[in-house]
């Protein structure tokens, strides 16, 4: 049975998705007067890379999968910046998605688009809702630590991270509000301009893109591999994603610290590791092979006879 949320954590979710929502609006309005310039622009994409790549590289690729090593400090400054994301603790993000792997689009899956929403449009639509931002006030965080994370918990400085989480959130607004500052010779209006952008409305980007992996990306897009739950590829969404809505290609893979597995399909966080790998910042960095995807597709042509593998 999955476990729901209680009335804080659901309050707490509710501003952390209202308050970058709210802040989109205000940058809207600010924008139809020209209040949005070079500055803003530079500091919004910083952040959006740096606090995406600690979710795509650190939580998900190095924490969840183990896709591959790195130093312990790089370890814990991708767990931070992950962190500044806003998408919950580093621990109970991890529990989270490997529960997601476990049940994959059936009843268990924290947030399947598919389990347990009924059939035709409305079962959709629901599907959808929970995916994407419903589970928030329903599962989010209430998978077992102890089950789906243990070895994070045997690590004193990532339990640290995961009790510090409330004030990486808070640097994570206070960096692009010194930087505003700073860049513009000490102008307070300048600081929360880009505490707006750099700060809340990054937040609400990187929270829908990555919140469209968990719906868009196990609903609409292309396969190619015979898999048993419905996740796709959306090329779309490769870049803004950093890589990770070639999610077909990994659930096929989880391990692969490279999700893009073709020369075209983009992947910047597959990208970085290699990058890393390349400095001695990464090592045993887990690749997967032509070959190896030749088998899985022959597998899955096997197991369904008279049917060839989707494109």
């Amino acid at each position: 049975m999955l476990k729901n949320v209680t009335r804080l954590e659901r309050n707490v979710n509710i501003a952390a998705v209202v308050l970058p929502f709210l802040a989109v609006i205000a940058g809207a309005a600010l924008l139809w007067n020209h209040f949005f310039g070079v500055r803003d622009l530079a500091i919004l994409a910083g952040m959006y890379v740096l606090t995406a790549v600690g979710i795509t590289v650190g939580f998900h690729r190095l924490l969840t999968h183990r896709a591959f090593k790195t130093h312990r400090l790089t370890r814990y400054v991708l767990t931070a910046l992950g962190s500044m994301a806003v998408q919950g603790p580093a621990i109970d993000w991890v529990a989270d998605h490997r529960k997601h792997h476990t049940f994959t689009d059936e009843e268990g899956d924290p947030h399947s688009p598919h389990a347990g929403q009924g059939a035709g449009l409305a079962g959709m639509l629901r599907g959808l809702w929970h995916a994407h931002v419903g589970w928030l006030f329903s599962t989010h965080g209430q998978a077992s630590s102890k089950r789906f994370a243990p070895d994070l918990l045997e690590d004193p400085v990532m339990r640290a991270l995961n009790r510090a989480f409330p004030l990486l959130v808070l640097s994570g607004l206070l960096v692009p509000f010194l930087l505003g500052l700073a860049i513009s010779g000490g102008s307070l209006s300048a600081g929360l301009e880009a505490l707006l952008w750099g700060g809340l409305v990054r937040i609400f980007l990187v929270h829908h893109i990555t919140w469209s992996i968990n719906s868009i990306c196990h609903f609409f897009g292309t396969r190619r591999f015979e898999l048993e739950d419905h996740s796709t590829n959306v090329f779309w969404l490769a870049l803004p994603s950093l890589g990770e809505a070639w999610h077909h290609n990994h659930h096929a893979f989880p391990r692969s610290a490279f999700h893009g597995l073709r020369w075209w399909e983009l992947d910047p966080s597959g990208w970085l590791i290699l990058a890393m790998a390349k400095v001695g910042l990464a090592w045993e960095v887990v690749r997967v092979s032509a070959e190896s995807q030749r088998q899985k597709i022959a597998e899955g042509s096997a197991e369904t006879p008279g049917s060839a593998a989707r494109a």
